[in-house]
């Protein structure tokens, strides 16, 4: 159940100030000091959009980390930047965002850097709203790194990254984290021709250490490089072995989608919690209080109010912060006035 009914959250990220990417292009005119004021400032605005809003549930939004997924490689040794394949022009695509070599043992001495930036929005944050991490689950962290004869292939790379996804989590807990999103898009988007129990054995060996010791999610999307997914748009692969899935709640894309399959929010909320994504990241049409409202008494049709959570399709990174403002405050408006009427 919800700790309220028809809850209102977040995936992770949220949009980067525009002060705060011209300073990332100039960071070597910095100091250690300067760079940790620009974080905390970074965070403070995003804390700032989200309270305003009046969520119920909000992030740091990832503001140190310059893309959700690749941040993470500065943490792992063993790796090098491989731009043979690298597309810099031309339509926007994957290819686009470059791959990794693996030239030795893969170790993440320090961990992930998840910790920090957790510490960092308990100092910052204000009493009230809960506070949230997100960190990628190992398949996903995979992605972008290129086996080789000792890491055979994208399966043994996940493997070796699990035990340091594992302990970030782990650690998260230990410094007071109560609720975690382990975003796994690539297990969604590739649901339609892998071994979806294969996922849930992974998925569920990951977050083992810290099942029931806090609210557990996990987000899972059809990916969103500069507005456009990436997988087979399909919640039907997934099941039903996603319903295994170790997690309180399974955060499901809908509002890009058209609300297409919404009768499958049935399925996945005989098991878990469901927070949907009533608000499309991908869309600079801004939702009405009364677009939400009719978004989520659809959903109600086929979710309990005790058992939904409402939230935006994805992580906001890559939507504008004007919109990223007002799309969330509607939210929490239509969210609210449901809630009023149960």
């Amino acid at each position: 159940m919800q700790p309220i009914p028809i809850r209102t959250t977040v995936v992770g990220s949220y949009p980067f100030p525009g002060w705060l990417e011209f300073a990332v292009k100039n960071l070597n005119e910095f100091g250690n000091a300067d760079r940790e004021e620009l974080a905390d400032d970074a965070v403070i605005a995003a804390i700032h959009d989200q309270v305003t809003a009046g969520l119920d549930v909000i992030t740091d939004g990832e503001q140190t980390r310059l893309d959700f997924n690749l941040s993470f490689y500065g943490f792992i040794k063993g790796i090098k930047e491989n731009t043979d394949e690298l597309r810099n022009f031309g339509p926007a695509a994957h290819d686009q965002r470059g791959k990794n070599s693996i030239v030795d043992t893969l170790t993440a001495p320090d961990g992930l850097g998840a910790v920090k930036e957790f510490k960092r929005l308990q100092k910052l944050a204000p009493k009230g709203p809960v506070l949230k991490a997100s960190v990628p689950g190992p398949y996903t962290l995979s992605g972008r790194l290129l086996p080789n004869e000792k890491y055979k292939d994208r399966y043994a790379i996940t493997e070796v990254l699990l035990p340091f996804v594992k302990k970030e989590l782990e650690d998260l807990v230990a410094a007071g984290c109560t609720e975690i999103t382990v975003d796994e898009p690539s297990m969604s988007c590739y649901a339609y021709k892998e071994d979806t129990k294969k996922f849930v054995d992974i998925f569920n060996r990951t977050v083992k250490g810290i099942v029931g010791k806090c609210r557990l999610s996990t987000h899972l999307c059809f990916g969103n490089f500069k507005g456009r997914p990436v997988g087979y748009r399909s919640l039907a692969p997934m099941l039903p072995d996603f319903l295994d899935l170790a997690v309180d709640e399974v955060h499901i894309e809908m509002a890009n989608r058209e609300f297409a399959e919404i009768e499958l929010l049935a399925t996945f909320a005989e098991k878990l919690d469901v927070a949907v994504g009533i608000i499309d990241v991908k869309n600079y049409y801004i939702e009405t209080e009364t677009d939400v409202v009719e978004r989520i008494n659809k959903c109600l049709k086929y979710v309990p109010a005790e058992k939904l959570a409402v939230a935006p399709d994805c992580g906001l990174s890559q939507t504008a912060r004007w919109a990223s403002r007002q799309k969330l405050a509607n939210m929490v408006k239509g969210a609210k006035k449901v809630r009023e009427t149960l």
